[in-house]
Order: C-alpha cells, then sequence, then structure tokens
C-alpha cells in the first residue's frame, strides 16, 4: 500500500509525489508541534481541567499550552466543554492507532535515535 496518496482538489487530481496538500502530509503536520502528541496522551487518560492537565504534563508554560490546546481544537482532535478539554473521537482514534504504534517504535528504538541525536550524526 503507498504511503503517499493522490490527492483531488476541486476537479483535478494530483499525483504529484510530496503535494503540498497530501493527506500523509497533512496527518504528520499533527506531530509537528513538540507537545501536541503529549497533549493528546495526556488527554487520553480522561477529561481534564486545563490546570491539571499543564501540572500532570510537567515542563509546558501557559502560553505553550494555550497554542497547543487551540491547534488541537481546530483540528478536530480536542473539545472543550465549561470544565475540561477532551478527545474527540477523531482524536481518540489518532492516540490509539497512529501514536500508539509509533510510541512502540520509539521504545523499540530509542536507544539507536538517542544515540544519532547525542552522537552529533547528519544525515544528508
Amino acid at each position: 500500500m503507498a504511503i503517499l496518496m493522490p490527492v483531488t482538489v476541486g476537479r483535478v487530481t494530483r499525483t504529484d509525489r510530496y503535494v503540498a496538500d497530501c493527506y500523509v502530509r497533512a496527518a504528520t503536520d499533527l506531530l509537528a508541534h513538540t507537545w501536541d502528541p503529549v497533549v493528546l496522551a495526556a488527554l487520553h487518560q480522561g477529561p481534564r481541567r486545563r490546570s491539571v492537565l499543564r501540572a500532570e504534563i510537567g515542563g509546558i508554560s501557559d502560553k505553550v499550552l494555550t497554542e497547543a490546546l487551540t491547534r488541537l481544537r481546530a483540528a478536530h482532535l480536542v473539545e472543550r466543554d465549561d470544565r475540561a478539554y477532551g478527545l474527540t473521537e477523531l482524536g481518540r482514534s489518532l492516540v490509539e492507532g497512529p501514536l500508539r504504534e509509533l510510541g512502540r517504535w520509539a521504545r523499540e528504538h530509542g536507544d539507536e535515535l538517542l544515540d544519532g541525536v547525542s552522537g552529533g550524526s547528519q544525515v544528508g
């Protein structure tokens, strides 16, 4: 199965290999901000008030948490009621699918990744 898929924009189907509006690119953009996956993972435990969420995550500033929650709400991954933030069905499917698999992969290959980062190796 191809990872990058043709995308139809209006009535034109684009088959460029890396089109700007490719579904994979849209999905990986969700991980482009360091704290967004962390916030999603924290909310997987259930709805949280903002102050509780910030305390549980640790190390995240109020400004950065606000920005993350704003992005995640705009992407329809997080919703907010009067008291708390929680995952939408879409957000839950992301956490329980790709993020869980990414976490499994990271645990399996974490030492290799950290060796590359700390060793200063560069690609390209």
